[in-house]
């Protein structure tokens, strides 16, 4: 049997504790002021439909958990000019983007007679550290791009598990918008048999007409002589007008129950949207500003009307009926227009096409 040994002695110097390296902290800097251009925008977002309405989708997402401020849009008016507006969306969105900004677009319906477009705008980007813009993007484009996604998004959640899918669509308002709603909706899926068209003015829905052919799709598109004849024909309806106040007023006009997207939001007059099951993009911002949903909601004191959001038909806490009228009025939130003005700006500065301005901000030392 062998005996163990004394234990050997202990080192009488302990090893030294292990220490962290120091965290660098990298220093706060002013960031370069880019412009980009509304060619810039175009070719960014051209033929990405799918991708963009995608990231509305996860934008909208993120806007309705919390990650975002959105505060009240400010509409800026003019006695003089009465049909004229300018609006401010101030809008602030986390998640990968974190970004803070402004959208800041005019609608001047007089322009139209003038043959240039009624609407114009500037997007600025503010950096979320240093709260310094370091971009000014024309956002005309962004605007419309926005609201056609949104408008694709909510037209293939509002029709699922509907009898039929909308076959025939309608576009009451031939502009900007209302081409940029017939893209998206064709990018992301849709055909129809039949397209019919409505317009105030000849002279733009023959140009809508003119820009449907041009697509080449085998569709038959119809321009009709009123409004009642376009209403009754569709299944799927878009309005994109210039409307102040509700001039469609016969809820008659909508028994065959479409699907319609208000994008433009001042169309319907109340008592069509009390007979109809309604979808917002967020309650507190559709119900202001004299909207249809607003009107909607002076006239019975409350809220009953809604449906809910569809943020809330996404997620099952909203159920949306089939013998009624579908109407989605969306207001149109300024965290979209940051998250598509973002990814612009990231798309600039991968491909080197940034266009810095330097030495914008001058005045950079405290003391001189």
């Amino acid at each position: 049997m062998t005996r163990s040994g004394p234990a050997p002695e202990r080192s009488g110097t302990a090893a030294p504790p292990v220490t962290a390296p120091p965290v660098t902290v990298p220093p706060i800097t002013v960031p370069p002021f880019a412009v980009i251009s509304g060619a810039q925008v175009q070719q960014t977002l051209q033929g990405r439909e799918r991708r963009i309405t995608e990231l509305i989708e996860d934008t909208y997402a993120l806007h309705c958990t919390g990650e975002s401020v959105n505060p009240p849009s400010y509409f800026l008016r003019f006695p003089d000019r009465p049909t004229a507006r300018i609006i401010a969306l101030p809008a602030s969105i986390g998640g990968r983007a974190r970004v803070d900004g402004i959208k800041w677009i005019s609608s001047f319906p007089d322009n139209v007679q003038a043959g240039i477009p009624r609407a114009s705008a500037v997007l600025i980007l503010n950096d979320h550290d240093t709260g310094y813009p370091f971009a000014c993007l024309e956002s005309s484009i962004i605007s419309a791009t926005r609201t056609a996604a949104m408008a694709a998004s909510a037209a293939a959640t509002l029709s699922r598990g509907r009898r039929t899918r909308p076959a025939r669509v309608g576009f009451f308002g031939t502009g900007l918008i209302a081409r940029y709603i017939h893209t998206f909706l064709t990018a992301t899926g849709w055909s129809f048999d039949e397209v019919g068209v409505y317009d105030t003015s000849a002279d733009s829905a023959a140009g809508f007409h003119d820009y449907l052919r041009a697509t080449g799709a085998p569709t038959r598109i119809t321009v009709h002589d009123g409004p009642e004849e376009l209403i009754r024909s569709s299944d799927l309806l878009v309005f994109a007008t210039v409307a102040g106040r509700p001039h469609i007023t016969d809820p008659a006009w909508f028994d065959h129950n479409p699907l319609v997207l208000h994008v433009s939001l001042r169309d319907l007059a109340p008592e069509i949207l009390l007979g109809s099951a309604n979808v917002v993009d967020d309650v507190e911002h559709c119900l202001k500003a004299d909207t249809s949903p607003h009107l909607a909601e002076q006239l019975t004191g409350n809220r009953d009307f809604l449906t809910g959001t569809l943020h809330d038909v996404t997620t099952g806490r909203a159920a949306v009926p089939h013998d009624r009228p579908v109407v989605f009025s969306p207001f149109g939130l300024g965290v979209l227009d940051l998250a598509v003005g973002k990814h612009v700006y990231d798309e600039a500065v991968g491909t080197g096409q940034l266009h810095v301005i330097e030495d914008f901000f001058h005045e950079l030392s405290r003391h001189g």
